[in-house]
């Protein structure tokens, strides 16, 4: 078990590294774009399927509750939370139809949607990024592996580089925390 342990922050600590080095830029992006965003009245949306599901309701609780800071709240919603949305799309249009539906319904011109997909592929994230293009959003991906084909759907991508989905994820929410941070200081 100690091995296993040591293997595991070993492995967090490396590609921790790594994403630091290389996303720092694009990171200063991405917040300067929710920045401008929330500056002009958008919002922010998440969506994500499993664990990046989970992932894209954290992040909207922290910018609509707090990061760290007292401020008003922010506007920011997670397409993963409306259980009878979700059953009702699922099963009248299909599991590919569930973020672009709400897509379609209540994204406007210069909204935030940010995509979280492990593999990259997960086909409703695809469908709806390419919606939120169609209607003027501005689309972020944070993905993983090799960025799958939402890589080149969303205006912004961030691929974490590896292939063991534990250690995307835990990208993931770090780097999410870290806009939340830049954008609480910047506002």
């Amino acid at each position: 078990m100690k091995k296993t342990i040591e293997e595991c922050f070993t492995n967090h600590i490396n590609l921790a590294k790594r994403c630091a080095e290389e996303f720092q830029n694009d990171i200063e992006s991405i917040a300067n774009t929710i920045l401008v965003a929330i500056k002009n009245g958008n919002k922010i949306v998440f969506m994500g399927n499993g664990g990046s599901a989970a992932d894209s309701q954290h992040l909207a609780a922290e910018f609509v509750g707090r990061f760290k800071l007292e401020r008003k709240p922010l506007p920011a919603i997670a397409f993963t939370t409306d259980s009878s949305i979700l059953t009702a799309v699922g099963n009248d249009y299909g599991y590919d139809q569930l973020f672009l539906r709400q897509t379609e319904a209540l994204a406007v011109k210069g909204d935030i949607i940010i995509g979280i997909s492990t593999s990259g592929n997960s086909q409703n994230i695809a469908l709806a990024l390419d919606e939120g293009n169609k209607k003027g959003c501005k689309t972020i991906a944070l993905l993983g592996k090799d960025g799958g084909t939402i890589k080149d759907i969303a205006q912004q991508s961030i691929v974490i580089p590896s292939n063991d989905t534990a250690r995307i994820q835990e990208m993931h929410i770090f780097i999410g925390h870290t806009l939340c941070e830049l954008v609480e200081n910047n506002l």
